[in-house]
């Protein structure tokens, strides 16, 4: 196996995972913890499981209130969920591809709480007393929120050795 070919296949494992992560955390939230009957778990001080139903998107943008935007969410989300795996299997690096199987996985794993429940399960309840930075998310949102400043963050790195190599080329 050529090391390009087993960067992408670690990729489609990471994401792989990231996906049956998320899902059987959410299986726990809504079955054996009875997270929904109960609403909340305190867990630590600054951090408890809390159900909550996202029929949006980020922070519950686009509420899907029909069963046609509920398919169109789904389709929309299919669609960059596909676009992002397609980039990640023209990349090369590995440093490059774990974003996009992070993405790509986080992605997948809320697709399948839209197909199934019409609304992803989030749980993930992270507060200072009563200040909470964060809406209430799940793995799913952390691995696409991780992967996206990943990707971020290299491309602004990146953008900054460029600038420093056309520096020493012109002096």
């Amino acid at each position: 196996m050529t090391p390009i070919l087993r960067n992408r296949v670690l990729g489609l494992a990471l994401a792989a995972a990231v996906v049956l992560l998320d899902q059987g955390i959410k299986a726990l939230v809504a079955g054996p913890w009875n997270l929904r009957e109960s609403g909340q778990i305190v867990l630590l001080p600054f951090f408890n499981l809390t159900w909550a139903q996202n029929f949006g998107v980020s922070f519950g943008l686009f509420e899907a209130s029909s069963p046609e935007m509920r398919w169109g969410l789904v389709a929309v989300t299919g669609l960059i969920a596909l676009a992002v795996l397609a980039w990640l299997l023209r990349e090369r690096k590995l440093w490059d591809i774990a974003p996009l199987a992070l993405w790509v996985g986080g992605g997948v794993g809320n697709i399948c709480d839209r197909v199934r429940f019409g609304y992803v399960v989030d749980y993930a309840d992270f507060h200072i007393g009563g200040i909470r930075p964060f809406q209430i998310f799940n793995l799913a949102d952390a691995a696409i929120t991780l992967g996206v400043l990943i990707i971020v963050a290299r491309a602004l790195w990146k953008r900054r050795e460029d600038g420093v190599a056309q520096q020493g080329a012109v002096a």
